[in-house]
């Protein structure tokens, strides 16, 4: 590939000379409107109408049953895996190439993560390698647990992420987890607008979490949510995100240990004015992707499209490199010239924190890719 090239395309797309970076919000709306509109009220915190709207407003546009707004994508994904179950001292089975985060709302339970393969098609958790080791490290006992062979713990959920917003093989995994009698909680903080077989990501498993960052499709600063299928557990979720309150005029009673999670009213505006724009932002991001695609189409880097069966919402725009090497050059060589790229994650299993836990499967995929991957500039393109 031609770096230099590369910049250069990538410049005409920002039509700008100045840093690209790799992925910032877009405020085309009525950003300034709605959050004004929370400061002249005062209602600036988790109790306001924005609040209330956003979460309508997503659990339409996901079509799930239930939507609550959180903080950020972590404590959403801390409360779907409380919702799924999870306990402390669990086995709980999620890729080993992730962001932290998935790892970290295990870590706040006591869990503990098994590190599976990902499948070169998707980026994301791969089913047979997800069948392969239950097969050798895993049975069920005899009350209808999965327990894992050698430290007999028991094995609860499964946590696939839908990496850079491609989904992953939804109709695979739900057969193995089905199987073994595991409970799929999606990692979707990157993957709103993405769909398998044309039904939104987040809405296979029993819950989800999804993430509102600065640099998701759209963001509410900081901000998530967590999506839930069942009604009474959106509930649920509403209570243990509210300090576990029971709802009364003045009194306060808390019946169980909760969580200060709610997303504040004005962080609410912004993304009710975000969503607004929302199939805006992914129309032109499918664009983008297109652009891209056409660029790279005779280099020696394959960019990497949306899988099989699916539409992604091309969050974070990639490309796989021959090698450590070469994908090294490209890295130094565009952010030398102010044009903004990363690697893909280091494996979790490589952290100081995980990398003593010591269960994992076969991650071939895993170190291949983490080799490979760079990210490239994927913010919303500017009308000129």
């Amino acid at each position: 590939m031609d770096t230099a090239s590369f910049n250069q395309f990538v410049r005409d797309i920002y039509r700008s000379h100045a840093f690209i970076p790799l992925h910032e919000p877009r405020f085309l709306g009525n950003e300034k409107e709605y959050v004004n509109h929370t400061i002249d009220s005062t209602f600036v915190s988790s109790v306001g109408a924005f609040v209330n709207d956003f979460e309508e407003k997503m659990q339409s546009f996901a079509n799930c049953q239930r939507a609550i707004a959180t903080v950020n994508g972590t404590a959403a994904l801390h409360i779907a895996l409380l919702l799924a179950g999870v306990k402390q001292d669990d086995l709980v089975i999620t890729q080993a190439l992730t962001f932290v985060a998935t790892c970290n709302a295990l870590s706040y339970i006591g869990a503990e993560p098994i590190f599976i393969d990902v499948s070169r098609k998707t980026l994301g958790l791969c089913p047979k390698a997800l069948q392969h080791y239950l097969q050798e490290q895993a049975f069920i006992d005899d009350q209808g647990v999965c327990r894992h062979r050698v430290s007999l713990k028991r094995i609860s959920a499964v946590v696939p992420m839908h990496t850079f917003g491609h989904p992953v093989e939804l109709d695979e995994l739900q057969q193995v987890v089905k199987k073994w009698h595991l409970v799929l909680v999606e990692d979707s903080a990157e993957s709103l607008g993405s769909y398998y077989k044309n039904q939104h990501t987040g809405t296979f498993g029993l819950v989800s979490a999804l993430s509102f960052n600065g640099n998701k499709v759209i963001t509410t600063g900081g901000g998530g949510m967590v999506l839930c299928q069942d009604e009474q557990l959106g509930t649920r979720a509403k209570h243990l995100t509210t300090t576990a309150k029971k709802p009364h005029p003045y009194e306060f009673f808390h019946d169980e240990n909760g969580f200060n999670y709610r997303m504040p009213n004005l962080n609410a505006a912004l993304g009710c004015a975000q969503m607004e724009n929302l199939g805006i932002f992914l129309q032109k991001k499918r664009q983008l992707a297109t652009q891209y695609q056409d660029f790279f189409a005779d280099s020696e880097v394959t960019f990497v499209s949306e899988p099989e069966h699916c539409r992604s919402n091309y969050w974070l725009n990639a490309i796989i490199c021959q090698d450590k090497a070469h994908r090294d050059r490209i890295l130094e060589k565009t952010n030398q010239a102010q044009v903004m790229t990363r690697p893909i994650w280091t494996l979790m299993t490589k952290l100081p924190m995980y990398q003593q836990q010591g269960l994992h499967g076969d991650l071939s995929n895993s170190h291949w890719l983490e080799q490979r991957v760079v990210n490239i500039p994927s913010s919303v393109p500017l009308e000129s």
